[in-house]
């Protein structure tokens, strides 16, 4: 094997298949799929997702909005996007990735707590329901 770990970069573009936005479960599936047979042969992949398919922050800014705050919703939709891929895997079970996944939306997790949400527990969150 020429390579034992690649980094992988999705585009949230691609994740539209022949939609005009959102996310396409088939092109999901396509991808696990395609990260299946590349796992399978012994090669390590980290995962890179982009978020356009959702949300552009240069094209809110553009429009007048806060470019600092475009910016901040185009990397939620790039979580939006994660978390739909580490479903397609809990759900189909075509590929192994598990924690590897989590660890990502950990990461941006941290980014987004304290700076565009607030932070408490799930009894905090009881309480103030």
């Amino acid at each position: 094997m020429k390579y034992k770990r690649i980094l992988l970069k999705l585009s949230g573009e691609a994740l539209m298949g022949d939609r005009q936005y959102g996310i396409d479960p088939q092109r999901l599936a396509e991808y696990a799929q395609d990260i299946k047979e590349i796992t399978d042969l012994g090669v390590q992949v980290a995962i890179v997702i982009g978020g356009g398919n959702i949300f552009r922050g240069v094209a809110g800014a553009s429009n007048g909005m806060d470019r600092v705050q475009g910016d901040h919703m185009g990397m939620l939709a790039t979580v939006i996007n994660s978390m739909a891929l580490q479903s397609s895997d809990q759900q189909t079970k075509k590929w192994e990735i598990g924690q590897k996944c989590k660890v990502y939306s950990r990461i941006q997790k941290r980014w987004i707590e304290g700076k565009i949400t607030e932070i408490f527990t799930d009894e905090e969150g009881q309480c103030v329901l």
